[in-house]
């Protein structure tokens, strides 16, 4: 259940920051709000509702799941005013996205006309008419007499944490917690705990069927064993790996599977869902391109625009490398960047007598 959260947490970053804004007269005023077609707030409400839920949540005020794990929080619009949050701080933000927070820019992913949207539909929606947009639990939604489950709210608000021992909860709140468990969990996952566990499981995972157990050596079947995405969770085997390449694919396995998959392909579940879609390192058209330094750059610094993130500040020079090489060697070669390769040939290498170059000096065939 926390992979789910993280899931969501990883494939919806759409969060802007709870940073200042000056104060400013603004168009949309709540005598404006009038102004804004109609057809333009229902795009905009379709898009929200698609990208922007999972940590404004649907009615805008922020309380979502994703958000309980977020520093900043997200905004929550339906305390901001349109004068706190000028439109074009609300386009800035949605087009470049927030640095420091969770909040990615969506220039890439949505057209101008569709940040306009969204940008109105959250300033006429939650900003100056306050509403609620859309309520779960409504008749018109399947749930008459939600009241009738009242002995779930506690732990669906978080009133009472999930793991309260059973002795200190009453007959009604154990009847409660067993309605909360088989039902309400599934949207609401775990609520408040008093122990939080782990808080990040970086494990790749495909959603199994039927009984399926990740492992197993069997056939992969999308109906009878497990999601088609599975397959892709499975690293390659190779032998004769050195100590680096080694190093590096316990690393990428560890951390960079999670969205690349563990064949590097990108195509796991997570990856699948991912916008824009993680990487194909196996892809040949993409990879006899990409050189070792390049590669590295893009682990060390990120790539604005994606869900790729910066790992400076989490693995050393000497990680990046070994990832390297094991992305070289498991999924397609990396070439050396020319200035590299040119000093390489330039110079003996280290060991190698004044007469000669070793022979290891050569890159291997295909990789410049």
């Amino acid at each position: 259940m926390r992979l789910v959260a993280t899931f969501f947490l990883i494939l919806a970053l759409a969060s802007c920051s709870q940073q200042d804004a000056p104060p400013a007269r603004d168009a949309a005023s709540p005598r404006a709000a009038a102004a804004v077609p109609a057809a333009t707030v229902e795009l905009g409400r379709k898009i929200y509702n698609f990208r922007c839920y999972f940590c404004h949540g649907y009615s805008g005020d922020a309380k979502t799941l994703a958000a309980t794990y977020l520093d900043p929080k997200p905004r929550d619009f339906t305390t901001t005013t349109p004068e706190q949050l000028p439109r074009e701080a609300m386009l800035k933000a949605i087009r470049d996205g927030h640095e420091g927070t969770a909040m990615k820019g969506f220039a890439d992913i949505l057209t101008p006309e569709e940040i306009a949207a969204v940008a109105d539909f959250v300033r006429h929606e939650f900003m100056i008419r306050r509403l609620p947009n859309t309520r779960y639990h409504t008749k018109e939604n399947g749930w008459p007499d939600h009241e009738r489950h009242a002995a779930a709210f506690p732990f669906a608000t978080g009133r009472i944490t999930l793991d309260t021992p059973v002795d200190a909860l009453t007959p009604e709140q154990r009847a409660g917690r067993r309605l909360f468990m088989s039902t309400c969990v599934s949207c609401h996952d775990r609520s408040r705990v008093q122990d939080e566990g782990v808080p990040w499981d970086s494990r790749p995972l495909s959603f199994p069927r039927n009984g399926f157990v990740p492992g197993d050596t069997g056939p992969i079947d999308g109906v009878a064993s497990a999601t088609p995405y599975h397959i892709h969770d499975k690293p390659p085997a190779i032998k004769g790996l050195t100590a680096q390449e080694k190093r590096g694919e316990t690393l990428f396995q560890q951390n960079c599977a999670f969205c690349h998959g563990g064949d590097g392909t990108g195509k796991n579940w997570i990856g699948a869902f991912l916008e824009p879609h993680p990487r194909d390192l196996t892809n040949p058209d993409f990879m006899r391109h990409i050189t070792r330094a390049r590669l590295a750059e893009a682990i060390r610094e990120g790539l604005p625009g994606t869900s790729m993130p910066a790992w400076k500040s989490v693995m050393t020079d000497a990680d990046i490398e070994a990832i390297v090489s094991y992305i070289s060697r498991a999924f397609h070669p990396v070439g050396r960047d020319d200035r590299a390769a040119s000093q390489a040939s330039a110079a003996p290498p280290s060991g190698a007598s004044a007469q000669g170059p070793a022979s290891a000096a050569a890159p291997p065939a295909g990789t410049r």
